[in-house]
Parts: C-alpha cells; sequence; structure tokens
C-alpha cells in the first residue's frame, strides 16, 4: 500500500513531464490501496463498514468545497468582486502582497483556511493579469490560510476536532497560537514582498456594467461573504457538520439570485443562475481531492499512520519533536486523519486539556500542510482554482513554508520559555 500511496504521489508530482491529469493519478492511487486493504483482510462487511465511513467524511469535505467554490463563482459571476478591488487603489504588488496576507490571515480564522482561499484566490484573478504573479499569490495564500485557521478553534478542521474532543478550549488557543501563527506568515510574506519590490501592477480590464448590475453585484457581495461567515456560526449553534451549512448558504444564494433574475430573459438568467456557477467549478480538482482522501483514509484504516505515531513516539520522546515531526509528516498526508490518530493514542489522562502537546500539534499540523501543497485542503483547492503546477510550487513555495514553519515553531517555544 505505501509503494502504491508513493508511486502515485510521484506521477501527481510529475503531471505535466507525464501529461496526465493529476485527478487520474489520485483516483487510481485511491482505489488501489483500498483494493490491497480488501484483498488482505478476510472480513469483507467489515472493510466495506470502513470504506463507507471513510467516505461520509470526504463526502463532507467535498461538500463544503463545491459550495463555497460555487458562492465564490456565483460572485465573480456577478462582478462582486469589483466592489472590493475597487477600493485597493495600491499599484505596488509588494504592497499587494501584503494586504492580501493580512486579509487571508485574519479571514481564515473567522471563516475558515479553505474558504479564505478560495475567496482570496479569486479576488487575486481579478487583480492581476500575469499568471506567473498569480501563482506566487497563491502560494502566499495558502501559507497564510494555514496560519490564520491554526490560531482558531474554528479556522482548521484540525484545531476544530481537538476542540471538540476537549483537548484545547477556544481562548487558550487563541491566546497560544496567535504570536507563532503570525510568525508563519511573516516571514515568507516579507522574503516574498521583497521579490516584487517595485514592480506595478498592470490595470486590469473590467467589464462596464450598468447601475442595476452594480447593485446587484454588491447585493450578491454582502449574501455571499454573510452567508460563508454564517457557516461556522450555523455549525457552533446546531453542531452539524459544516458542510450542512455550506448547502444551506447555496441553497439560500440560489433563491436569491431566482428572485433578483426573475423578470430577465431566459439567456441572460441561465448565464447568472447557480447552475451555471456549479459548471464552471473545475470539476477535475474535486476529483483529485477525492482520490487523495481515498489513499490517506486506506493508510488510516490499515493502521500505518497510527504506526508512524507509535514510532515517533517511542524514539523521539519529547512532546514538541513528537507534534514537529506529525506536522511536517501532515506535507505529505492529510492532517485529519493524523490528529484523530494522535488522539487515539494520547489520552487526556496523558495530556491534559489544553496541555502543551495538543497546542503545539495544533499550530504544527494546521501549518504543516503548507509545505507540500496538496498536504492541505486550502492547498488542494487553491491548486485547482490556479492550476499550479506539483513542481512549481515545490521549487518556489515549499521553502518559504517551511521557514515559516520553522519560525513560528520557534516562536511557540520562545512564548513558553518567557511564559
Amino acid at each position: 500500500m505505501l509503494i502504491i500511496f508513493v508511486m502515485g504521489y510521484l506521477a501527481i508530482a510529475l503531471e505535466h513531464p507525464l501529461k496526465l491529469n493529476k485527478a487520474a493519478s489520485a483516483l487510481i492511487t485511491g482505489v488501489l490501496c483500498w483494493m490491497v486493504f480488501f484483498l488482505h483482510n478476510d472480513n469483507p462487511e467489515r472493510s466495506g463498514e470502513l470504506l463507507l465511513h471513510h467516505l461520509g467524511e470526504i463526502a463532507s469535505i467535498l461538500f463544503f468545497l463545491l459550495g463555497a467554490m460555487a458562492i465564490v463563482e456565483l460572485i465573480d459571476t456577478h462582478s462582486g468582486f469589483d466592489l472590493i478591488t475597487d477600493h485597493i487603489t495600491t499599484r505596488s504588488k509588494g504592497t499587494l502582497l501584503v494586504v492580501i496576507s493580512v486579509l487571508t490571515f485574519f479571514l481564515s480564522a473567522l471563516l475558515d483556511n479553505l474558504t479564505t482561499a478560495i475567496v482570496m484566490v479569486s479576488l487575486c484573478g481579478k487583480l492581476l493579469a500575469d499568471k506567473e504573479d498569480r501563482l506566487w499569490f497563491a502560494g502566499m495564500i495558502v501559507i497564510a490560510a494555514n496560519a490564520g485557521g491554526a490560531w482558531s478553534p474554528l479556522g482548521d478542521v484540525t484545531t476544530t476536532m481537538l476542540w471538540i474532543g476537549g483537548q484545547i478550549s477556544a481562548l487558550h488557543i487563541v491566546n497560544s497560537l496567535l504570536l507563532p501563527a503570525m510568525a508563519v506568515c511573516i516571514f515568507p510574506a516579507m522574503i516574498m514582498a521583497y521579490r516584487f519590490r517595485g514592480k506595478k501592477i498592470t490595470a486590469s480590464i473590467r467589464a462596464l456594467c450598468t447601475p442595476q448590475e452594480k447593485r446587484e453585484g454588491r447585493m450578491i457581495l454582502v449574501a455571499g461573504i454573510g452567508f460563508l461567515i454564517f457557516v461556522p456560526l450555523f455549525k457552533t449553534v446546531t453542531h452539524l457538520p459544516p458542510f450542512m451549512g455550506m448547502l444551506l448558504a447555496l441553497g439560500l444564494m440560489w433563491v436569491l439570485t431566482t428572485i433578483i433574475h426573475r423578470d430577465k430573459p431566459v439567456e441572460k438568467i441561465e448565464k447568472l443562475s447557480v447552475s451555471r456557477a456549479l459548471q464552471k467549478i473545475d470539476a477535475p480538482s474535486i476529483l483529485f481531492f477525492l482520490g487523495i482522501l481515498l489513499a490517506v483514509s486506506a493508510l488510516d484504516s490499515q493502521g500505518i499512520l497510527k504506526i508512524f505515531a507509535h514510532y515517533l513516539d517511542v524514539h523521539l520522546k519529547n512532546e514538541y519533536l513528537i507534534g514537529g515531526s506529525l506536522g511536517l509528516l501532515s506535507s505529505l498526508v492529510d492532517n485529519v486523519p493524523l490528529v484523530s490518530a494522535s488522539q487515539g493514542m494520547y489520552d487526556l489522562a496523558a495530556y491534559p486539556a489544553d496541555h502543551d502537546f495538543w497546542t503545539f500539534l495544533a499550530l504544527s499540523t494546521g501549518i504543516g500542510g503548507s509545505v507540500i501543497i496538496i498536504g492541505s485542503a486550502a492547498g488542494v483547492a487553491v491548486m485547482g482554482i490556479e492550476r499550479i503546477p506539483f513542481l512549481w510550487y515545490l521549487k518556489k513555495i515549499s521553502w518559504l513554508a517551511l521557514l515559516g514553519f520553522i519560525a513560528g515553531a520557534g516562536v511557540f517555544l520562545l512564548q513558553k520559555l518567557a511564559g
């Protein structure tokens, strides 16, 4: 199973030389990993139950991603982002990068890192004409979104898991991780802003809109962002999974657009409808995410991730080294099963609530996924939207993300020494 996973990873990394879409490699890898799992287990019914259990968790992420991408696409179709871009007057790429990084960092703590990454990459697509510039900005957005999600109990799936599991409390995670998370974001942003020093933004061509279209665009923007903010609140109040809130938000957006455009010609309604927005979503990216998560869930079901966690526990014997290693490992495999395995291995008797181990684990697994682009949901989504080559990210962005990871860990340890 590990050999299949590594071979699949290489095929994804070599997408462009092989001229094979990464979705195909991911789907084949995911299915083959589960095939090996079924063939080496004597109880097919139990294996089927495990597969369906993991598929349910994967589907919840995919439906969340689908709903968020559809809402953002709907805002874009109505030129809603123009309301924001019109207020960004700077022509300096370096300044713009800092503004985008700060917005992403704090917005991801309020919404979540996945939704924020989708919104901010779509926004940069309206501001930057050059493809290379958009790739660099997208890389910074992944780092900033994951850093922002790490210090909020609602910002990342793993912090939410630890919060719900009782390993961390909301106020403690904010107080303990805000400064380390800022360090994760600041160092890469400074280096990248220096790269863009003196470079100016080429004015983008904007579509001419009538006053009525501008009003509708503002309405869709406010409603869309409002519904996205509503999702974590809905989860907190109802305790339903986040994808349920996202599906409700998409349904309400569907009703709103139907009411707004009800008196328009049929061809105009079709162009601005939710149905069209869903058609414009990059389906291969959704399938790529499905394949990757299937493969990781197979490793988890076989107990391979727990074996890794146990190996680290036996050989490292230091909570910070273990947490840091799990964080770096989350750049290769999804951080959700890693944190889940840790919750199963280390109970609250060994590490009580708000222990440094849990806090550092939340930080490292939250930011570790930025080191390799497919290590986090935000990275996978951005990779799909901007079609970022795997090897390009590995060469240009990974070292910056690793620098941020080291800076964040360093600030965390300094805080503990000072406290």
